[in-house]
């Protein structure tokens, strides 16, 4: 079983239904290491050396977020910018991430069917996902078809639940394939 850094970037958890769901799921999940990046670094100023000793002691990172703006929320951002470095992640000599996979778990506001070309935001959220994907990619790291929860403001409790269980399984075997996710 791989050792996975699961990073959590929500700025207000104590409000968040979906992501807090998330998270509760995930904690149990033997093999997880739960790296809540809001509590940790409260005042944005990121331990760059200490966030790379972990990327180097896990084999599977996953990133989990509310999808903000089509993209991830800022911390999040921030700690990529200032951890994913030349020389350590890409570039000459950065191989520290490579044979890693990389995950993303989102979720969105809105519904699904706001994310096709003749929804309000145009593009599926696995498209809006490809900065991440080319991340992986120039890490060295494979990426995995992300987990994205659609309509978090409208799930009823059944849904969540689902998608829960879906994450937690994912978690511990590996990788749901694209066509799992969307049997929630």
């Amino acid at each position: 079983m791989p050792r996975t850094l699961l990073v959590l970037a929500h700025p207000n958890l104590a409000t968040s239904r979906v992501n807090a769901a998330l998270a509760e799921a995930a904690r149990p999940v033997d093999g997880i290491t739960f790296h809540d990046l809001y509590a940790e670094y409260p005042d944005l100023r990121i331990d760059v050396e200490r966030e790379q000793r972990l990327l180097l002691q896990h084999d599977r990172i996953v990133l989990q977020f509310p999808f903000y703006w089509y993209s991830a929320p800022p911390l999040l951002k921030k700690w990529l910018d200032e951890v994913f470095l030349r020389g350590f992640a890409y570039g000459t000599g950065g191989t520290s991430l490579h044979g890693k996979s990389l995950l993303i778990a989102t979720s969105t506001g809105s519904a699904e069917e706001q994310y096709r070309p003749d929804g309000l935001h145009r593009f599926p959220v696995v498209e809006l996902l490809r900065p991440f994907d080319n991340t992986a990619h120039l890490t060295g790291m494979r990426y995995e078809e992300p987990l994205i929860v659609h309509g978090s403001h409208t799930l009823d409790d059944a849904e969540l639940a689902a998608y829960q269980d879906r994450y937690r399984e994912l978690l511990a075997s590996g990788v749901i394939r694209e066509r799992e996710l969307t049997a929630v």
